[in-house]
């Protein structure tokens, strides 16, 4: 199709995904108590000594616009989630003319694996968060009170959940890269020091200053990662396997074999000789 033709169907696409996704925040808007209730529960299971009050895990409100941004941030995190089966076909009918049969047989394999890792790891977030305040708030003085805001709060466990969930997502990207023939083992093999390291450094960058969420993140991280260099290294065992000349360049000079080969049959001069 023209250009024009692709950004008007992008358009359109992208406003159906929107539409779907008001629709989604409607469901949020009526479903937001138990999804708080959800979301607050590891604030909640927190030792009485480090929550606002002996009896309540209350949050605190300092501004009159930060219960509406609250709940408007949840209402469009409920919608994400329940419109994600149609936002995911509109994105995925974009671009599925664009792919090949083999393509898109491997895009319908990893498309569930990808769905559930991100849930795996928003679930360990989650798991988590209880953990990782009671070390935080392990820190205060003794006549210090933990006071946190809802909107503080709301943003620590949006950002851990989508963190992690997308963090677990990254091994599955390496694997899908190695079968696109874009990243083989050999490069992964030889940069495996840089990547244990970067995930490392990833999750103590994007968790709180504490040990027990960047190692939640990082460890995962890394034995995903470990999982996905064995996949490229069987995967391209089997292309060399069934295919000897896949590891060669494409702008790679074949070697040829210039020795002379005798010709089967009668000699040339005798064929010419009986057509005089």
């Amino acid at each position: 199709m023209p250009l024009m033709e692709h950004l008007r169907e992008l358009r359109n696409r992208l406003t159906k995904a929107m539409i779907a996704l008001a629709l989604g925040a409607v469901i949020g808007y009526l479903v937001y108590d138990l999804v708080w209730d959800f979301l607050v529960e590891p604030y909640c299971s927190l030792p009485e000594s480090q929550v606002s009050g002996p009896d309540d895990c209350s949050l605190i409100v300092t501004g009159p616009f930060d219960a509406f941004f609250v709940a408007f941030k949840v209402w469009l995190f409920v919608g994400a989630l329940a419109s994600a089966p149609f936002w995911m076909y509109q994105l995925w009918a974009f671009v599925a003319p664009a792919l090949h049969g083999r393509e898109k047989r491997y895009a319908y394999i990893f498309a569930p694996f990808a769905a559930l890792l991100f849930a795996a790891g928003a679930g360990l977030a989650y798991y988590i968060t209880s953990y990782a305040l009671t070390m935080l708030f392990g820190f205060l003085p003794e006549d210090a009170d933990p006071f946190l805001t809802i909107g503080e709060y709301l943003d620590y466990m949006l950002i851990m959940m989508g963190m992690f969930g997308v963090g677990f997502v990254l091994p599955l990207l390496v694997a899908l890269l190695n079968i696109a023939g874009i990243l083989p083992h050999e490069a992964i093999a030889k940069w495996r020091r840089v990547i244990v390291f970067g995930a490392f450094l990833v999750a103590a960058v994007i968790t709180p200053a504490e040990p027990i969420s960047m190692l939640a993140l990082a460890v995962p991280l890394v034995a995903l990662f470990e999982l996905a260099e064995l996949f490229a290294f069987l995967n391209d065992r089997r292309k060399r396997r069934d295919d000897p000349y896949s590891d060669l360049d494409d702008d790679q000079i074949s070697e040829l074999d210039e020795t002379p080969s005798e010709l089967d049959g009668p000699d040339v001069g005798e064929q010419s000789g009986k057509r005089s």
